[in-house]
This record gives structure tokens, sequence and C-alpha cells, in this order.
């Protein structure tokens, strides 16, 4: 017997302007747009918060705000899909070895300009992912192992899953604001 509810992907509501999954496709199409509806749904966590609250650290004693969790999905975006897979020689967004935790705890600058280098590395992102088979591998730079195009967007459906739950509380912790 099971008693967990199925979430159904294609509630809408006001402003929700988020793709829904489909329901059968080819496992490219099914990751995609899995990984992009999770991208859509941290966006939507984000939206009609004003600036100046996105950095509010509202579930103490965590460290994290939406702004600092924006920072930290651009910086991922780009290790993951950039670095990791693509092989590309660009420098990390908001860390450094010294700061490691710079993408959460130095929020200072502009929310815009945090929210226009997520977009362009999310697209970036898609780019790479539409020119390659989920086969192919990259090198995770840690382990030195290859890793394959596919392990990476569940990854990545996975930290959107858990960063979209931080978004929830602190959403709801800035303006009441709630749902998936």
């Amino acid at each position: 017997m099971n008693d967990i509810p199925e979430v159904n992907y294609s509630k809408k509501w006001d402003g929700d302007r988020r793709s829904t999954p489909p329901l059968v496709g080819d496992e490219r199409e099914i990751l995609t747009a899995f990984l992009e509806w999770q991208r859509e749904t941290f966006a939507m966590k984000c939206a009609g918060v004003p600036g100046d609250r996105l950095s509010d650290k509202g579930v103490p004693p965590s460290g994290l705000s939406l702004h600092g969790i924006l920072r930290h999905v651009a910086g991922v975006e780009r290790w993951w899909f950039r670095i990791q897979f693509a092989g590309e020689d660009v420098p990390l967004l908001y860390y450094s070895d010294d700061d490691p935790d710079q993408d959460f705890e130095d929020l200072d600058g502009d929310v815009e300009e945090a929210f226009a280098v997520w977009r362009a590395e999310c697209a970036r992102s898609r780019e790479i992912v539409a020119a390659h088979s989920l086969d192919e591998t990259g090198v995770h730079r840690a382990t030195g192992q290859p890793i394959s195009l596919r392990r990476i967007l569940v990854d990545m459906i996975g930290i959107y899953g858990r960063h979209n739950g931080h978004a929830d509380l602190l959403r709801e912790r800035i303006d009441g604001a709630t749902g998936y």
C-alpha cells in the first residue's frame, strides 16, 4: 500500500508558466524536461520577491537565502556542464579555495546581475546538452573518472530538487507563499 501522494505536474495556478514534463518520451526528452521544470520551479520561487528580500537568511541557523541559492545553482550549472563535461577553461563562479562558501555568504552585488548570470549558465548548459549524446563523457575533476552527460543531468535534477525544497521554506518565511 502506497500512502505517498503523486505530484500532479500538470496542476497550474495563477502565474505558473512552467512547462509540464511529458508522461511519455525518450530518455533525453524526459531528463531535459524535468531539469527544465526544476529550473522553472526555482525561478518561480523567486518571482515577485523584492530584490532586497531575496538575500534574507530566514531559516536560522541556516545561512541559506534565495539569492545565495541563485548564485550557487549558477555555479553548479557552470561546474557540471561547462567545466566537468565540456572541459571549458572558465573560472569558477562564486567560489575560491580561500572562500568556498561565497555563493551563500558574500551577497553583495546586484540580484538582477545574479539572475542574468544564472540564465546565461542555464542557456550554455542547454547548448552543451543539445550538442552531445547522453552516453558521452567528460572527466570528473575530483576523481579523474569519466562522467556521462546522463549522470550529470540526473545529478542536476536532484540538486535543483533539493534547493527547491530550501526555496520553499525561504519563500514561505518571506511572504507566506507556498506551492511546488
